[in-house]
């Protein structure tokens, strides 16, 4: 006794959409032109069957019954949406203003048309709270050195939300960071600086290389004395192909010394070379005297 009134329960509608489809199929013959769709390469048929789904057609020709199928057509190829610009504290306190854009596609299109209404705004608002959610979390310098550790977390995200839904998200890039002008000014006094820092480290390091060979060459000079020389008499020469410059010789006390050793060895040698002379003075003739004013 309890189980006829659920039979009849779950075969009347049955019955009722046989009887509906077997009229829909005599009005088929003359509301052809109603009946036969055509769906692109791109694109499928929902059909819907007394407001039950029945699946996905196409893509090409094909006929449903006029009065009682419906279709709704679903495109299958990537949207480009552009998530609105969104101001976001990152979790250094710094306010930028951040857009995006996400490459999204349908790939169950009984899920896009069923268990969502809009798909693709949906899709938007799902973006946009992302972006605000992800970007707080990360600091300033992560957001500029490592966007594509946060372009990937944003995707596997909003893939995760509209999975549910039928939706594929492929791809998600930040597009643009507006930073304030305090900022700004404040990263470009960073960077000179660091600039700085690295001249003067390489700077010294060159100061310090030079030191080393400085040292190294006075040892060499220290153990072979000519080598000063040589070296000094090699800067005389790289001066003096200058000819718009005056150049004061210096006369090394060596070189003094060894001149003056050789003329005093001269001076003792036999033969009377180098010896003092002495040359004979002549007086001066005597000059008359004045003669006396006459009176």
């Amino acid at each position: 006794m309890t189980d006829e009134p659920r039979l009849q329960s779950h075969t009347g509608p049955n019955w009722l959409a046989r009887i509906l489809t077997g009229f829909g199929y005599l009005f088929a013959i003359p509301l052809f032109f109603m009946a036969i769709k055509i769906v692109q390469e791109y694109e499928r048929g929902v059909i819907f069957r007394l407001g039950r789904l029945v699946g996905a057609r196409g893509p090409g020709l094909f006929f449903i019954l006029p009065f009682v199928e419906r279709m709704v057509k679903v495109d299958l190829r990537v949207v480009t949406m552009d998530v609105p610009r969104q101001d976001v504290i990152t979790k250094d306190n710094v306010t930028v203003k951040v857009d995006a854009v996400v490459y999204f596609r349908v790939v169950n299109p009984e899920d896009a048309v069923v268990k969502i209404m809009d798909y693709f705004r949906a899709t938007s608002l799902v973006a946009q709270t992302t972006l605000r959610s992800v970007l707080g979390q990360s600091d300033m310098d992560e957001l500029l050195s490592r966007r594509e550790e946060v372009n990937q977390r944003l995707q596997q995200i909003i893939d995760e939300t509209t999975e549910p839904w039928g939706i594929k998200v492929t791809l998600v890039e930040v597009r643009d960071v507006s930073l304030p002008p305090d900022m700004i000014n404040a990263m470009s006094r960073q960077a000179q600086a660091e600039r700085e820092r690295r001249a003067k480290v390489i700077h010294a390091e060159g100061e310090f290389e030079a030191a080393a060979r400085l040292a190294e060459a006075g040892e060499v000079m220290a153990a072979q004395p000519a080598t000063l020389q040589l070296r000094y008499l090699q800067t005389l020469t790289e001066i003096a192909s200058e000819r718009n410059s005056t150049v004061v010789f210096p006369i090394p006390i060596d070189l003094i010394n060894m001149f003056m050793g050789r003329i005093q060895a001269n001076g003792a040698s036999p033969g009377g070379r180098g010896q003092r002379r002495d040359v004979p003075t002549v007086a001066p003739p005597e000059t008359p005297p004045a003669p006396e004013p006459s009176a």
